[in-house]
């Protein structure tokens, strides 16, 4: 098979001090990717693209490669946001050339718009949402949901010359939280994006008043890919539960699978389909507030793990729970990197943190 052709952007920076921007960025990007460097070049490859530095006397010469628009776009926004975070006192100008220079539309937003909402459970509602479905059959099961201000016509983002999002503000500014796509039906053009009820949460509210023919935006998808193993332990709290139904479901009949999930209550249980071999437990914290308990790090401590073949781990909880799993994975377990991901969802006191993933 061909490899894929390559899109190619350049920029140069122009800098007062080349060299320790580049130290930064490749002391960031080395958490994310392989960083290779030598004699005032480096080469940063990640995921989503490769992008390589050249250190000049007074610029940066950078040169970002990717296989399609929207990882293009991925790197050269990632690229020009730490351009200008790192460089303090100055305001760089970052203008790309080659592929896609002059796009002011975000490859990966699409305009929705609502088709119907109603509850799953007591503290669950189901968004239900028309529009371009067959973009988020693949790349994913996150979105960013983009809430717009009741009363007019939304505004939503574009692509700024320097390459990064332009995001509208005042009276226009967007809210935006990230939902698991619960379920896709390209037949009847429809998404669905379940939403776990606070009382007076952004999310919240959207779930609760959203009308057919409400307009809203969707960034996405990403994240939340399985990785292939002969047994899955699943886990979280309600803010996972989404995301572990959906992936339960597309596990093959040869997969087994263990499934924690913590909830309020037995009325927040759901129905979990696969054809793999379930063994689905349900933690209920009857009463104690959401992200207050130690219910989830018990439970996964007292599985029993099969003796032979690959195991892998998905987590998704409150932050404190999150940190506290991942910890016994790794340190006691001895569980490698790539045979887990933990996600903190959220974090308690706080709304609208995006998950933190590790």
């Amino acid at each position: 098979m061909a490899e894929a052709q390559m899109l190619i952007a350049t920029t140069r920076v122009a800098l007062a001090d080349p060299r320790g921007l580049h130290d930064k960025l490749c002391g960031h990007f080395v958490e994310h990717g392989t960083v290779s460097r030598s004699h005032g070049s480096s080469r940063l490859d990640g995921p989503f693209g490769a992008v390589l530095i050249s250190e000049g006397v007074d610029a940066l010469d950078i040169r970002v490669e990717a296989p399609s628009e929207g990882y293009l776009f991925v790197v050269k926004s990632s690229v020009a946001e730490h351009l200008v975070a790192f460089a303090e006192g100055e305001a760089p100008v970052v203008a790309w050339n080659g592929d896609r220079a002059a796009a002011t539309e975000i490859p990966y937003f699409r305009a929705m718009t609502v088709r119907g909402a109603r509850d799953v459970t007591p503290k669950m509602r189901r968004v239900t949402l028309a529009g371009d479905i067959a973009h988020f059959e693949t790349g994913g099961l996150h979105v960013r949901v983009l809430i717009p201000p009741k009363g007019h016509e939304p505004r939503w983002p574009s692509v700024g010359r320097d390459g990064r999002v332009a995001w509208p503000k005042g009276r226009d500014e967007l809210v935006a939280r990230v939902y698991t796509i619960r379920r896709l039906d390209r037949a009847s053009g429809e998404l669905a994006i379940d939403v776990v009820l606070h009382e007076d949460s952004a999310g919240s509210v959207w779930a609760r008043t959203a009308q057919e023919g409400d307009p809203i935006g969707l960034m996405g998808p990403g994240g939340g890919e399985i990785v292939p193993a002969d047994w899955y332990l699943l886990c979280g709290d309600e803010t996972a539960l989404p995301a572990i139904a959906r992936i339960a479901e597309s596990l093959p009949t040869t997969a087994r699978a263990t499934i924690l999930l913590e909830i309020a209550d037995a009325g927040e249980e759901q129905p979990i389909a696969s054809a793999a071999t379930l063994d689905l437990r349900w933690l209920h914290r009857n009463g104690a507030e959401p992200g207050t308990t130690d219910l989830l790090e018990t439970a996964i401590r007292a599985v029993d793990w099969p003796a032979e073949g690959e195991p892998y781990v998905l987590a998704g909880c409150e932050q404190k729970a999150a940190r506290a799993i991942r910890g016994y994975l790794r340190k006691e377990r001895g569980l490698a990197r790539e045979r887990h991901l933990v996600a903190a969802y959220w974090r308690r006191g706080h709304e609208g943190v995006l998950p933190e993933r590790d």
